[in-house]
């Protein structure tokens, strides 16, 4: 066999090995950004021009994510949130859109408390979809609905549903560890046993709990 063919086979070889070898690093990147983000990576998709764009955008939120000094929260800490938190659900009964306000102010408080940026909301976004993806459509649709309440008065309906968006929020930061996708549907820590229920519509009840 010719000198040369034998060069072109081994070229043609290496060529296969390396396109095989990017591949496979570029599905397991795909599905560890996959694994982090969830609804967040198709999202980012059709955001971008191309996979790859979105893909270079979500590791740059998990780099900037890796400095930031994020700290869990004390027990005492959380009580204080749950309580603050549980006067607003009452004034939701009075004023809604008062209560919605309410509830957006707290959220920020408590991402700042746990260690987050909190500039704007556009970086809150990215900040919070490295450890706490699964919420962040909940607090899309809340603080959509806030700000059109700003430019047109919303209904009462559509301040109940923010607020029961912003309350799945609320307890996925008072988390630790971003266990966010354990936390839904649950009663925030510190708020069990104090005798106050909880409506679905974001209100408190007072009662017995049992």
């Amino acid at each position: 066999m010719p000198t040369w063919l034998v060069i072109i086979i081994v070229i043609a070889a290496i060529l296969v090995v390396g396109a095989a070898a990017w591949f496979v690093l570029a599905e397991q990147r795909k599905r560890r950004l996959r694994d982090t983000f969830g609804p967040e990576y198709d999202r980012a998709v059709e955001e971008h021009e191309s996979p790859r764009e979105a893909e270079r955008e979500l590791s740059s939120r998990m780099k900037r994510h890796s400095d930031l000094d994020l700290r869990p929260l004390p027990e005492t800490t959380k009580d204080r949130y749950a309580q603050e938190w549980a006067l607003i659900q009452e004034q939701f009964v009075d004023r809604p859109s008062g209560a919605v306000v309410e509830a957006d102010r707290v959220l920020v408080s408590l991402m700042a408390e746990r260690g987050y940026p909190t500039e704007g909301y556009d970086q809150q976004l990215a900040d919070l979809s490295v450890r706490h993806a699964n919420a962040l459509r909940h607090y899309r649709a809340g603080h959509d609905t806030l700000v059109r309440h700003r430019e047109s008065e919303m209904s009462t309906e559509d301040m109940r549903e923010a607020m029961k968006h912003y309350r799945e929020v609320f307890e996925d930061l008072l988390t630790d560890a971003g266990e966010g996708a354990e936390s839904h549907g649950k009663q925030a820590p510190g708020n069990r046993g104090n005798g106050t229920r909880r409506g679905d519509d974001g209100s408190a009840r007072r009662g017995t709990d049992r």
